[in-house]
């Protein structure tokens, strides 16, 4: 928005807005905020008043009832996604949003730059860049802690019977999800892949 009594031109005239009145807010549409906004106008010889019109719209889960996961280049490659996709809604997680795509070399050092300079960096970007993966927003209360838990742990080897990584993981690098490690990492890889229009 704009400050009040900023002046701005239009169609060669000089206008400066002198209010804004607030018709429409907190409308809730599937998860979003939706603000409505009137901006009155005034030229500056006080002819010629009008309304301007504009929306803004505010996605509002909350950032404790998501987390971010991918389904990893190897179990894509072993056909494992509808049955890790069966997994997230027994485990009752709602897919907010869903991808199928894949990382380039250059997206996949920016998604993991956070471990840019550890030992294990250049093998993990180019085993996230050598195939296809599917990245999803999940919602659940307490999203985050309790994902990591019902994937199992990092290492397959050590993951519960039955959790995803136990089931459908070879190695600590292919242990067929990732899985946000805070509230605020879910936040930021969830942006890196879905804009504000690609979540329901």
């Amino acid at each position: 928005m704009w400050p009040r009594n900023q002046v701005f031109q239009k169609r060669n005239r000089i206008f400066r807005k002198v209010q804004i009145d607030y018709c429409l807010t907190g409308l809730l549409l599937n998860g979003y905020k939706i603000t409505i906004y009137t901006e009155m106008y005034i030229t500056s010889n006080e002819f010629d008043i009008f309304l301007l019109p504009f929306v803004h719209i505010k996605h509002t889960i909350m950032a404790g009832n998501i987390t971010f996961t991918m389904i990893k280049p190897d179990a894509v490659a072993q056909g494992f996604i509808g049955p890790i996709l069966t997994k997230f809604n027994e485990g009752g997680y709602i897919v907010r949003a869903m991808k199928y795509t894949r990382l380039s070399q250059l997206q996949a050092e920016a998604f993991y730059a956070v471990h840019q300079g550890k030992p294990f960096f250049e093998g993990l970007v180019g085993f996230m860049s050598s195939g296809p993966i599917v990245a999803c927003i999940l919602e659940k209360e307490n999203a985050v802690e309790s994902f990591r838990e019902f994937i199992g742990a990092t290492d397959p080897a050590k993951a519960p019977e039955g959790s995803i990584r136990k089931l459908y993981g070879s190695s600590i690098q292919k242990n067929a999800v990732h899985g946000s490690d805070c509230d605020e990492n879910a936040v930021i890889e969830s942006n890196f892949f879905f804009s504000r229009f690609e979540r329901f």
